[in-house]
């Protein structure tokens, strides 16, 4: 008789227990832990025999992966340019953000370029979807739409049908009958995750999956379901702005640190072929704390505007507000400015912006972020046609960042015509002679630079 034992597993990280604990001490979320019962494994039984035998790596070949494309070239830049048969992709984030409605017009376009798309959904019904679908302007020619969160039924029906992609709506839905764990446990994610890659592999046909998000943006169950799968990707963006951000994370078959900008139209996610001069569309002439900064992010260059605030505070502590920007980077850009340049800012409530909706993880935007700040605080506005790129040292110097030469370049394309960079950057060589470079090797010249002073 096989042997069975109770363990309490974490719905968040997976962590198991011997007994309930409120907090888990791996991922320090409180009530996650569920009862499982497990089935413990013979000690004596016999390891099973594989047919894999060890190669030299020398004596292997070369295989390329033959990529088929996605009809949507941001989805195809993501992805590395395009999607690797037998591959299993997962895409995450919040409710309503937008990521069955890009799954939904991308198996459209494939459907109509490479055959049969199924459309698995254990959240809606086909007809749910048949209203988003008539919304979108997508007829529906070849995309089968099947209502079922049981994995053998789904995989059943997919062997009939013998289409070129699945798409999962979402894996939190489905489960198999082999796990006892309810939809949505750890157990069950990672069984159907499972059972999903053995097909794919076996079969060749990629399939996408979706996952929801946890409060603190993580896709739930991330460590399970981001070892398993080959891709991640996020779908993010502000709740009230546009603009949507799909990012790669992990990329088996490519480079990671993508990402694809669309905006959310009434016609679904609409591509966004030129996301530098989307980003700066709304800004204003001469706006007092508002610096425009080339960021890379992957591949490509872009233009986002930083914006800060600054304000006499009317508490005992002042705030320092972040959104888009790192929080430790803005108290440490905040303690140079107050140290190296005699900024009064110890009574002073910070907020710093990333407009659009964008996330800067890059130190090359210290800079931005601190003129921006002095920018607020003298009350005086920075040039509009002046874009700055520069990492802060604590002594106050100016550092060199990579790829200057793609950032300046891509300034200059969008009509910029000064240039405020790090000296310890060497030479830069912009496609156009009309832009003039000014590079500084401390914070205190830029930001007097900057302000005109």
């Amino acid at each position: 008789m096989e042997k069975t034992r109770t363990v309490y597993i974490c719905q968040q990280c997976g962590k198991e227990s011997l007994k309930w604990l409120g907090k888990c001490p791996n991922c320090q979320a409180w009530n996650s832990f569920l009862e499982q019962v497990v089935a413990e494994a013979p000690v004596h039984a016999r390891p099973v025999k594989s047919t894999a035998k060890p190669r030299e790596l020398s004596q292997l070949t070369d295989e390329i992966f033959e990529r088929f494309p996605v009809p949507i070239s941001e989805f195809n830049r993501v992805l590395g340019g395009g999607i690797v048969p037998g591959s299993l992709i997962l895409i995450g984030g919040e409710p309503g953000i937008g990521k069955s409605t890009l799954l939904l017009q991308a198996s459209a376009l494939i459907a109509k370029v490479r055959g049969r798309v199924v459309y698995v959904s254990g959240e809606e019904t086909p007809n749910q979807i048949k209203l988003r679908a008539k919304r979108l302007g997508i007829n529906g020619d070849g995309l089968f739409l099947l209502a079922e969160t049981d994995i053998d039924t789904i995989l059943s029906h997919v062997e009939e049908l013998q289409p070129s992609l699945i798409i999962i709506d979402s894996i939190q839905t489905v489960h198999t009958q082999e796990d006892d764990g309810i939809p949505g446990s750890i157990t069950q994610v990672r069984q159907s995750a499972q059972r999903l890659m053995g097909w794919a592999k076996s079969s060749g046909v990629p399939v996408f999956v979706t996952g929801h998000v946890t409060k603190e943006g993580a896709i739930a169950g991330p460590r399970v379901l981001e070892h398993i799968v080959d891709v991640v990707l996020y779908l993010e963006g502000e709740q009230f702005s546009a603009y949507r951000l799909l990012r790669c994370v992990k990329n088996r078959f490519g480079s990671t640190n993508e990402i694809g900008v669309f905006e959310m139209k009434e016609k679904g996610l609409i591509e966004v072929e030129n996301p530098s001069l989307a980003f700066l569309s709304q800004r204003q002439d001469e706006a007092v704390g508002s610096v425009v900064v080339p960021v890379i992010e992957g591949s490509r260059p872009l233009l986002v505007e930083i914006q800060a605030l600054t304000n006499a505070t009317s508490f005992g502590m002042p705030r320092r507000t972040a959104n888009g920007v790192d929080f430790n980077r803005l108290l440490m850009v905040t303690a140079v400015l107050s140290r190296r340049l005699g900024l009064h800012l110890g009574n002073q409530d910070i907020m710093v912006n990333v407009t659009g909706g964008l996330k800067i993880d890059e130190p090359a935007a210290d800079l931005g972020i601190a003129l921006a700040i002095a920018s607020s605080f003298r009350d005086a506005s920075v040039d509009r046609r002046l874009a700055v790129i520069g990492e802060i040292g604590l002594s106050g110097e100016l550092r060199a960042v990579p790829q200057l030469d793609r950032r300046v370049t891509e300034a200059a394309r969008l009509g910029f015509k000064r240039i405020l960079t790090p000296k310890a950057g060497g030479k830069i060589s912009p496609l156009s002679k009309d832009i003039e470079i000014l590079a500084f090797s401390s914070l205190r010249e830029a930001v007097e630079t900057g302000l005109g002073n």
